[in-house]
């Protein structure tokens, strides 16, 4: 399946690397936004055709998908662009950064009839994988979800450390991981949700810390802590507080509530949570079906963040 990537930063490398492991996927073409960039990303990943016009690499000859992990405020417009243009599409968390564009996105989706699927990779970490496959299985009931997603992020860089052309979001990108994995996890909608935050950034225009609770009508809670201050350790943190034990996740790696490692290596066919992604992507395509994680499915969780950003909005 030839496929174009769109974006030439931190997230769309991962792509790249994951998608060098799949036999069905070559990377025909990449859409950056910096042309130097972009050209360095092309050579270390041996993609033959390199442009800053989305148009020009989704129509280089035989691009069937696009996956795109160019700056959130791009996500939507350019997702429903390529499927408008009759490729089917996954697009980074998030999906897009209102409701209202998320809704659009859903209905280019239904229009086209094409795969809209979001890159929310916590769904495929071998990690949570082990967590899901327990409770599908009826031997793990989560009671309470607790993730810390902590960053420091005081200037306007990116995940290598260079300067962004867009400022992140804790609420519109980072909360979006956590508010989907619980429901998929919990396998129910969020009807109750909680949000405040801390004082905005003078520079950034952005609240550098929050914290959003959730709960689903049969009981289970989830506390959602996030920080662009935390100087320490970076990244989430995903501890399950169950009934039947207590498991720490953090990317693809699980232990249990005493830190002893739990071996995951044997949930999937790789440990590399964006090759499975993407994997399921390309997977739903051949087969003509919706995917895990499809635009479908996360809708629930865009109209909580809208409804978390008003909440933010009137509590001042």
């Amino acid at each position: 399946m030839k496929i174009c990537v769109v974006g030439e930063g931190a997230i769309s490398n991962k792509h790249l690397d994951g998608l060098a492991n799949i036999e069905e996927a070559e990377v025909v073409s990449l859409v950056g936004g910096v042309e130097a960039d972009t050209k360095e990303t092309a050579e270390k990943h041996g993609i033959p055709f390199w442009t800053l016009d989305l148009d020009e690499g989704i129509n280089q000859p035989g691009v069937e998908a696009v996956i795109i992990g160019s700056p959130t405020p791009m996500h939507a417009k350019q997702a429903i662009h390529c499927l408008k243009a009759g490729k089917h599409v996954e697009v980074e968390v998030p999906i897009a950064d209102t409701l209202e564009d998320a809704r659009a996105l859903q209905a280019a989706q239904k229009d086209t009839g094409l795969v809209a699927m979001g890159g929310h990779t916590r769904r495929f970490n071998p990690s949570h994988q082990w967590i899901h496959n327990k409770i599908q299985a009826g031997e793990l009931k989560i009671q309470q979800l607790c993730v810390q997603t902590y960053f420091f992020r005081r200037k306007n860089i990116n995940a290598l450390g260079n300067p962004r052309s867009w400022t992140d979001h804790l609420l519109w990108h980072h909360a979006a991981h956590t508010i989907d994995l619980f429901q998929y996890q919990a396998g129910e909608q969020a009807n109750l949700v909680t949000a405040m935050q801390g004082p905005i950034h003078p520079e950034l225009n952005i609240a550098m810390d929050m914290n959003i609770g959730l709960k689903v009508p049969s009981g289970p809670i989830c506390t959602l802590s996030l920080s662009f201050n935390n100087d320490g350790p970076l990244g989430s943190w995903f501890r399950y507080i169950c009934d039947n034990g207590t498991y720490i996740a953090v990317y693809d790696d699980l232990t249990d509530g005493k830190d002893n490692p739990i071996d995951v290596s044997k949930v999937d066919v790789s440990m590399n949570g964006f090759e499975l992604q993407d994997r399921e992507f390309i997977a739903a395509i051949k087969e003509g079906r919706e995917p895990n994680a499809s635009v479908d499915q996360l809708m629930r969780t865009m109209e909580i963040m809208h409804e978390a950003e008003q909440q933010l909005k009137a509590a001042g």
